[in-house]
């Protein structure tokens, strides 16, 4: 399994960035996203390669052995969660990364936002109901994107390790991740310090 490529970009389109390391030039497919923030990563007057790192992710088919590239691993997470949808290959997983942010994905989803997610190519309606179905929890339950409120605006920043913990031992318990999180996440807003064990015991009297 490869976790990550480092070394020079050598060449770079908005689909495909190749990448020498050790002397051997991998070419990872990438998402619009991802191209972008790669795009700073040549120098523009020598053009010369300077040192880059991409998270893979590898497609091993028969015919095929195809590594895709990606900038975060929120951004790579977020990739492997939607091809475990029915309908949803690797190839429209990318265009859906290329349509939208990981934070923009994400809000479309924890709202139900069916409209704006079969706005994108290759997605229609029965696909964006079953992203919205089978990843609503998960996307809140493997710390993909902070709590998303109705409004579709990030919350204030918390403190994500006590955060991270406090709704892993709550889901242990039981409790469903996308409730758990809005409680802690609402909890750590107003008492920002409160450590752990405080979290889930408040927490144990809120969720309902």
């Amino acid at each position: 399994m490869i976790e990550y490529i480092k070394g020079e970009l050598t060449e770079l389109s908005p689909a495909l960035a190749t990448i020498e390391a050790a002397g051997v030039g991998y070419g990872l497919n990438i998402s619009l996203t991802t191209y972008s923030a790669l795009q700073g990563s040549q120098h523009p007057a020598t053009d010369s390669p300077r040192l880059v790192k991409l998270y893979v992710y590898e497609a091993i088919r028969e015919d095929a052995h195809v590594l895709y590239g990606f900038v975060s691993k929120k951004e790579r997470e977020m990739f492997e969660l939607l091809i475990t949808v029915s309908g949803v290959g690797t190839n429209t997983a990318r265009m859906m990364l290329s349509s939208m942010s990981v934070s923009e994905l994400c809000g479309a989803i924890s709202r139900g936002d069916e409209r704006l997610i079969k706005g994108i190519k290759g997605i229609g309606k029965m696909t964006a109901q079953r992203i919205i179905v089978d990843l609503r929890d998960k996307i809140i339950a493997l710390g993909i994107a902070d709590e998303i409120p109705a409004g579709g605006s990030l919350s204030a920043p918390v403190n994500n390790a006590v955060k991270d913990e406090a709704v892993s031992a709550l889901t242990m318990l039981g409790f469903s991740p996308a409730p758990t999180q809005k409680v802690v996440v609402a909890i750590l807003q107003e008492q920002p310090d409160l450590p752990v064990e405080q979290v889930v015991k408040l927490a144990l009297k809120q969720i309902k």
